[in-house]
């Protein structure tokens, strides 16, 4: 079993031609509401994308923002440990979809703050741990050494970027960032080899966008070119290959092979609009490398 620690959010989404710039009024189109936050889309791909047995720790308000993003896991199958303070709303995120597809999220955590080191469930019976940067830092250090310490393997996808205590990555098994939140563990000097060469993880993976991923595993080097598809939104797609990935790796397939899935499967959200409404499902996946065997 998966446990996945992190946020929930009510993404509120607007559809526009370009993202504003500093001090810019831009005027939208389309208008929609989607489940999001890091840590839900990412038990929703595991679960959906994966066929992971998945369990998601997340805070939740007493309101009705909490509605969809529960009916949305549920949907998923995800098993729900729901934290539910008494003067938090639930968490919500603010989205600009430009026409290519691009996106700036502004988030208001609300109850995803309340996350503390006591809420962790017992850890017996899952097999890895996987954490996002939505939830108080503290907590996320708490969980990882609680984790490492009973020997479930500790899976951090370091974002929003920011810079981390020592302590923290040194309980980390399994390290995802793209380049912005690799330059902020690392420094921006050298290129991403060089940069990967400075984390101590056992594993690190660094999303590339549209160029697909690379992987520093085990001391081996991988690759994996991206899928091209007609985006529509962005939004989600980061976290769907890290759920896909967890996925695909718990499950037995070596890293090259989950790298793959996980490309396939954030590639598949890039072509309809949400977060967790864009994450596919398992069939959708195969037969999606199916039909790209070159890759």
């Amino acid at each position: 079993m998966i446990l996945i620690a992190g946020s929930s959010n009510l993404d509120f989404v607007v559809r526009a031609h370009h993202i504003p710039a500093p001090g810019e009024t831009v005027l939208g189109r389309d208008f929609q509401t989607f489940p999001g936050g890091k840590g839900a889309n990412q038990a929703v791909a595991c679960a959906r994308a994966g066929g992971a047995v998945t369990h998601f720790l997340t805070g939740l308000g007493a309101d009705a923002f909490a509605a969809p993003l529960e009916a949305s896991l549920a949907g998923a199958g995800v098993h729900l440990h729901a934290v539910r303070p008494a003067n938090q709303p639930t968490g919500t995120a603010f989205i600009c979809v430009s026409d290519a597809g691009e996106n700036a999220i502004t988030v208001a955590p609300g109850a995803n703050s309340s996350l503390r080191p006591a809420h962790l469930p017992p850890l017996d019976g899952f097999s890895h741990l996987l954490m996002q940067l939505e939830i108080p830092l503290d907590t996320v250090q708490a969980y990882a050494h609680a984790a490492h310490a009973a020997g479930v393997t500790v899976v951090l996808n370091a974002a929003p970027a920011r810079a981390l205590p020592q302590a923290l990555l040194d309980d980390v098994d399994v390290l995802i960032v793209n380049e912005g939140e690799l330059a902020a563990l690392t420094g921006p000097v050298g290129d991403t080899a060089q940069r990967v060469a400075l984390l101590a993880a056992p594993t690190v993976v660094v999303t590339l966008g549209a160029r697909g991923c690379v992987a520093r595993h085990q001391g081996v080097w991988l690759e994996q070119p991206a899928f091209a598809v007609d985006v529509v939104d962005s939004t989600g797609a980061g976290d769907t290959f890290c759920g896909a990935l967890l996925a695909a790796w718990s499950a037995g397939a070596d890293m090259a092979t989950a790298l793959r899935r996980a490309n396939a499967a954030a590639a598949l959200a890039c072509t309809r609009m949400g977060a967790q409404s864009s994450v596919p499902g398992v069939a959708e996946v195969d037969q999606f490398l199916l039909n790209h065997p070159s890759l």
